[in-house]
């Protein structure tokens, strides 16, 4: 069985590079140098957040020094056209939310909505997802994901919440596309201190643990 989604280009290029840098933070003093520190580590997706306030700001500044930037916990159309409007790269959903993949599909960017039970897996299917986020991906493990492949063999499925250097591989080899890393790469404090060294060392370290298990 195969799956006709959109934006194999977008997946073909995360499958090279599977992690995506998740930003949570009370603020960002420097996106585009937050972004760096991050490439400088190895990772090159960045997901910035609307759980971070005023955050199109960030997407813009992002976008505009030359990263690859994604928006994240996008909730509402208002939210997608204001980080498609950004330049965002993707959009990325906690949930089932199809005004965000309208707006999406009408922007011709990817969206990778999140789901977590099978019937969740078919709807984001159905709605034109690049990508299937299972979320949180801690509820049942690595292997929920080699379970899901059997109904759904080859689908791209994107691991988030409660990933972290001891068991990305696992995620990775029981069938996800890519994994999500958050508070083990990029924790609050340090990013809202603007510690770019260190966003630069736990980068390197959660790459590091990927290419030692793998």
């Amino acid at each position: 069985m195969t799956f006709d989604l959109p934006h194999p280009e977008f997946r073909e290029a995360l499958a090279a590079e599977p992690v995506i840098a998740v930003v949570r933070a009370p603020s960002i003093p420097d996106a585009p140098a937050l972004c760096a520190a991050l490439a400088a580590g190895g990772i090159t997706y960045t997901e910035l957040t609307f759980s971070t306030p005023n955050v199109v700001p960030h997407l813009r500044a992002a976008v505009a020094a030359g990263h690859r930037v994604g928006a994240g916990t996008v909730l509402t159309a208002e939210q997608a056209k204001d980080a498609i409007d950004a330049g965002v790269s993707f959009l990325v959903t906690p949930g089932l939310r199809p005004e965000v993949a309208e707006a999406a599909h009408d922007a011709g960017i990817p969206v990778v909505l999140g789901a977590l039970t099978p019937t969740e897996v078919a709807t984001a299917l159905d709605l034109g997802t690049a990508a299937v986020k299972i979320f949180p991906a801690k509820a049942f493990g690595p292997g929920y994901f080699k379970d899901l492949r059997g109904p759904y063999p080859g689908l791209p499925l994107v691991a988030s919440g409660g990933v972290n250097a001891g068991n990305a591989a696992d995620f990775l080899a029981q069938g996800a596309l890519a994994v999500c890393a958050g508070t083990d790469v990029v924790p609050p404090d340090v990013v809202a201190a603007g510690d770019w060294d260190e966003i630069s060392r736990r980068a390197a370290a959660f790459l590091a643990a990927l290419r030692t298990s793998a």
